[in-house]
């Protein structure tokens, strides 16, 4: 029938716009957590990207499903619907296995924050932009000193709530001055300092007999992957060739 046919392409194009407006929530959301978080945070986009992706798979086989079913090939349609139903029941335990096992996975980023751009654009409207250079140097005097006295990179899930807070300054000019001064995410930031402690006890011989992954999660990083790309991104080097090259 024209109807059903109408309504069922009418149902894929509305399924289609919205897996391209969760996809560019994502985009933002992963800005907003290099901008913002230093540790786990980043692992809730990871696996919210690949869940998003296991669902567009879904739905494209389910799209597929509905293109053999009004056509001469209509049998493969129940075919690929049998195998829908094992996919399904397959994601939904996977979903579940997450869930119980990193319930962290599931907390929503802070609502109020705000992407950098947007904050610079904002200001700029404003006309507020202006901070005197001796504000500037003395607030990031403020944040080194902080950073190397208290070592707040050791906590795998540090956020830029957490050092506002730590040197009392505002979370607005404090991602400012990270993001846009220094033009590093403060993902970058937080993992520079971890980085250069990781090389600082790679480099000690009485610590020779410590092991990459008690490292790394002594410097504040709560996965080897994570702290593989970022040691190779900082020297060139995988922790293991670095510790043979001294």
């Amino acid at each position: 029938m024209v109807e059903i046919q109408f309504n069922h392409v009418l149902i894929h194009v509305q399924l289609i716009v919205y897996i391209i407006a969760v996809f560019m929530v994502l985009r933002k959301a992963k800005k907003l957590y290099l901008e913002n978080c230093a540790g786990t945070s980043i692992s809730s986009y990871n696996w919210l990207f690949q869940f998003t992706v296991v669902l567009t798979i879904l739905y494209s086989v389910a799209l597929l499903k509905n293109i053999f079913k009004f056509s001469d090939y209509f049998y493969i349609s129940d075919w690929i619907k049998s195998g829908l139903l094992v996919l399904h029941l397959f994601v939904v335990c996977w979903y579940l296995f997450k869930a119980l096992n990193n319930p962290g996975l599931f907390r929503s980023i802070d609502s109020r924050l705000k992407l950098v751009s947007d904050i610079v654009l904002e200001e700029k409207n404003n006309a507020q932009l202006a901070v005197s250079e001796k504000e500037y140097n003395e607030d990031l005097l403020k944040l080194q000193q902080y950073m190397a006295e208290e070592k707040p990179f050791l906590n795998p899930s540090l956020t830029i709530q957490d050092v506002s807070k730590g040197i009392a300054i505002p979370v607005r000019d404090l991602s400012l001055l990270i993001n846009h001064k220094l033009e590093q995410h403060f993902y970058d930031f937080i993992n520079t300092y971890r980085i250069e402690s990781a090389m600082d006890i790679l480099k000690d011989v009485t610590k020779s007999k410590v092991t990459v992954l008690e490292i790394l999660y002594d410097v504040g990083f709560n996965s080897k992957s994570s702290f593989n790309t970022a040691f190779k991104k900082h020297t060139g080097f995988t922790p293991t060739d670095y510790r043979k090259a001294l």
